[in-house]
């Protein structure tokens, strides 16, 4: 397992879908992971610091999971099958650890409330994750973006074509996420 950090939150110019840009701590590499509006909403207002006076759906799990003794002490991300991404959260109660089924959005919103880390499997790192030395974008290349639609889903593509553009991602061709 490899220990990641939110190193920033955008949207993906060719699909209009935000993206939570997921870095090592230990290194370069970056994992885009594309999310709702409404995780990226959670997930930057956390990073802003922006609090409300009534608890949000995230804020509100994390309470929950204290009152009741818990404690979220990992996030991992475990694969992805079909353009879709699979987390676990750990909690531990009572010296007992219990894995729940998590989307990674929600649980990066999670992790960042509670102030615990996230890991990604190796393999999924070295076959998904961006080099951040290496990614560097072919002038109109964003605008394209092979492999997307309009709508933002991932039409079917071929591997090779859609790790190419990752490859070529840099997270600064990311715009910024505004909620």
């Amino acid at each position: 397992m490899i220990e990641l950090e939110v190193a920033s939150l955008g949207l993906d110019k060719a699909s209009n879908t935000p993206v939570v840009i997921l870095r090592e701590v230990e290194g370069e590499r970056v994992l885009p992971i594309w999310i709702g509006p409404g995780e990226a909403s959670a997930i930057a207002m956390e990073l802003a610091g922006i609090k409300f006076s009534r608890p949000l759906t995230h804020d509100l799990l994390n309470t929950v999971v204290r009152g009741l003794g818990s404690e979220l002490v990992r996030v991992l991300i475990t694969k992805v099958v079909d353009n879709t991404y699979y987390a676990s959260l750990i909690f531990r109660r009572n010296g007992e650890v219990i894995a729940v089924d998590s989307r990674p959005s929600d649980s990066v919103a999670l992790a960042l409330r509670a102030a615990a880390p996230i890991f990604a499997e190796v393999e999924l790192l070295d076959r998904t994750a961006v080099d951040v030395q290496d990614a560097t974008l072919e002038p109109g290349f964003a605008e394209s973006g092979p492999g997307f639609e309009t709508a933002g889903q991932m039409e079917e593509a071929p591997k090779e074509k859609l790790r190419d553009y990752l490859k070529r991602l840099n997270p600064e061709d990311f715009g910024r996420f505004e909620p």
